[in-house]
């Protein structure tokens, strides 16, 4: 690993900078605000408050929600899309859902317009035998009409272009001769895979996205190499891998949900090395809580999610759970005498109402500041000298405590238990909800607020303890340093496994892993060995979902080995098994899609690179005492330097533990205590 490598992760309101450099044996992290609407100022000047020089930086990756923005703030590229006759609206009909149970009428407006999207003489049947050639003369005067009509990208979405794509590669070729720009987006190529509506979503949406996150990504990479930068640019995908940033800017769609997964990578990276393979992470930062699990080491990916309603995307994604339940979500009391939280944020701009730059609505950090969690002296970001607690109890008051008749102190204490009930019901929803007893995870809280929440989330959900990172504030951006490299292929096959071809699911496989390959050398950066994953979409005949089964594969110096059909249905037998408990007697199988990923396995840093000293006098590192309101009463309370505690500090609650990135809240019936690895672990006390 050639000199430092910097992680970058830009979130709604704090863009959080890891620093590392191996060879000195030392991390460094900042945070900043992010800058809207060109996030690419709050990247460069978090980079520039920790690396004076570029050229000693091997490695710059950036986990980003530029893709998710734009997605939900509606702000992508006009869109055009050229598709098979009679198939248009698949794109606005969906698959019949309602954004409300009730009701007949719906309010979904899709991101292409329906007189932008156009129809071409083609068609293709499903066992991939071309009826109609398309009509290349038609595919260009389309092209053409959608230019005319001020469109900056372009989607081709041909039916059953995933069991044959030479009609939709020939009029990708015919567009591409007249589009002035690379962004034309072909779903063979995006999402070879069956099932219409989730093809052409995924397809338009990258469409959608490319014009302005391409831009961004160039921008960002042209900066840094202004700045002396000689290294390797690189982009966190939403199943938490890494990709180059060419291969980001053709595939931008990859990139929802980018910055949380790289939250999610480094937590089970941290839990597992600490001796906590389950764990359930809570990202918390200005805007949102996200939620995910991992069991026994693994995290879970999902094939498909929906950013909003009716944005569908279908591409491998770490299951993550998002309620808006950030620091700057924004408490307030419905017509009916409720308390809710968000989904509104303030953000950074202008947010919370203790920042004093122009929201009067409290939000839940403003609750923390008037209970004396967070210290106003020390506001985290660096852009604040001080915080204005009693502007922040003035809307505490008005907002919350007049409207339901609390006093002050009791309306902030609602606005945090609200809060921490809509942050347990998401983690409930990831565990319990799916079988898995939460008394067997740990829970780790990370982003600028989570740690404030740790022990609420233990009350409230039964979760075993807690695992404050050594820089929770930073931890997707940590997690940017440790992703490794993968790439992602789908093929659907739709055939009985008794009917596969073994030989030419074989010579896909093989295919997917030589443009893996591929991808993975042009990317040049160093590995410490490489990896091909094989799944398959499979289920009984008559079934509609499928379950995921991992198919071992051997990698000889020809390639792949061809597998056996035994070996096929054994693997669904044991996947299904797991998944549902039982099997269906003479059920028949079928194969649906063929799922492959090539995954280069960066060298991961060693986690004692961060570990404190192990002497030290835990008096030494107590700051002060403040008087912090929990539980109902106040406390006096020990305010401790937590990166100055030593491994094996013990630390009785009530005490609060304070670093540059986070507050560490301990509660009167908690406890914490310093790992070999710098965590602090969070615990009942014994009785």
């Amino acid at each position: 690993m050639s000199g430092k490598m910097i992680g970058v992760d830009v979130g709604g309101t704090f863009t959080d900078v890891f620093v590392l450099d191996e060879d000195a044996g030392t991390a460094t992290v900042a945070k900043v605000p992010t800058t809207r609407p060109d996030q690419s100022g709050g990247f460069l000047d978090g980079i520039g408050r920790e690396v004076s020089d570029l050229a000693t930086v091997g490695t710059v990756v950036h986990g980003t929600t530029a893709g998710t923005n734009a997605l939900l703030e509606r702000k992508g590229a006009r869109v055009g899309i050229i598709t098979t006759p009679g198939f248009r609206d698949a794109l606005e009909m969906r698959r019949r859902d309602r954004r409300a149970t009730w009701g007949l009428r719906g309010d979904f407006d899709p991101v292409v317009p329906r007189n932008l999207r156009l129809e071409v003489p083609e068609r293709t049947l499903a066992d991939g035998t071309v009826m109609t050639a398309v009509d290349v003369g038609a595919v260009r005067e389309a092209a053409q009409a959608l230019l005319e009509a001020g469109c900056a990208a372009c989607a081709i979405v041909f039916i059953n272009a995933y069991a044959n794509r030479d009609n939709e590669a020939a009029a990708v070729a015919a567009v591409r001769e007249i589009w002035p720009n690379p962004h034309v987006s072909a779903s063979s190529e995006i999402l070879p895979e069956i099932r219409e509506f989730e093809r052409a979503s995924t397809t338009a949406l990258n469409a959608y996205l490319q014009p302005e996150v391409a831009g961004y990504f160039k921008r960002l990479e042209g900066a840094l190499r202004d700045d002396g930068f000689g290294g390797q640019f690189l982009i966190v995908q939403s199943n938490g891998g890494v990709m180059a940033v060419d291969t980001a800017c053709r595939l931008p769609i990859r990139t929802a949900l980018s910055g949380p997964a790289a939250g999610v990578i480094a937590a089970g990276y941290i839990a597992t090395t600490a001796g906590h393979p389950n764990v359930i992470t809570g990202d918390m930062g200005g805007t949102s809580f996200d939620v995910s699990l991992i069991a026994d080491g693994e995290t879970v990916l999902a094939a498909q999610t929906s950013i909003d309603f009716g944005m569908v995307v279908r591409t491998p994604m770490i299951e993550i759970a998002t309620i808006g339940a950030g620091g700057g979500s924004i408490a307030w009391v419905d017509k009916g005498g409720l308390l809710n939280i968000g989904p509104e944020s303030a953000g950074s701009d202008p947010g919370p109402v203790a920042y004093g730059q122009g929201n009067d609505r409290p939000t839940v950090t403003d609750a923390n500041v008037v209970l004396g969690r967070i210290d106003p002296d020390r506001p985290i970001g660096g852009k604040l000298k001080r915080l204005d607690v009693d502007a922040a109890a003035r809307a505490v008051d008005a907002h919350v405590g007049k409207p339901l008749g609390l006093d002050t102190l009791t309306a902030a204490e609602a606005i945090l238990t609200v809060a921490n009930s809509r942050m347990a019901g998401a983690i409930r929803l990831v565990s319990i909800e799916r079988g898995y007893n939460p008394r067997r995870f740990s829970f780790m809280p990370f982003g600028g607020g989570g740690a404030l929440h740790a022990g609420a989330m233990l009350a409230e959900v039964g979760l075993a303890r807690a695992i404050i990172p050594r820089y929770p504030g930073v931890t997707s951006a940590m997690g940017c340093v440790i992703a490794d490299m993968r790439q992602d292929f789908v093929q659907t096959i739709n055939a009985l496994s008794s009917d596969i071809d073994l030989t030419s699911l074989t010579g896909t496989i093989n295919g997917h892993l030589r443009e893996g390959t591929a991808l993975l050398d042009a990317a040049g950066v160093r590995f410490e060995g490489r990896d091909l994953i094989v799944e398959l979409d499979m289920a009984y005949v008559g079934q509609t979902h499928t379950v995921s089964v991992p198919l071992p594969v051997e990698v000889g110096q020809g390639g792949v080995r061809p597998p056996t059909q035994g070996a096929i249905d054994d693997a669904f037998d044991q996947a299904y098994q797991a998944s549902y408990g039982r099997l269906l007697a003479g059920g028949v199988h079928r194969v649906l899609n063929l799922r492959s990923a090539v995954v280069g396995r960066r060298p991961k840093f060693d986690l004692s690179t961060l570990a404190p000293d192990t002497a030290g006098d835990i008096a030494d590192c107590q700051r002060t005492t403040r008087r912090v309101h929990m539980g109902g009463a106040w406390h006096d309370t020990p305010i401790y330097t937590r990166l100055t505690l030593p491994v094996g500090a013990e630390i009785a609650g009530p005490a609060i533990l304070e670093q540059p990135d986070t507050t560490i809240l301990i509660e009167p019936h908690l406890k914490g205590v310093v790992d070999t690895f710098g965590n602090v672990i969070i615990e009942a006390k014994e009785s």
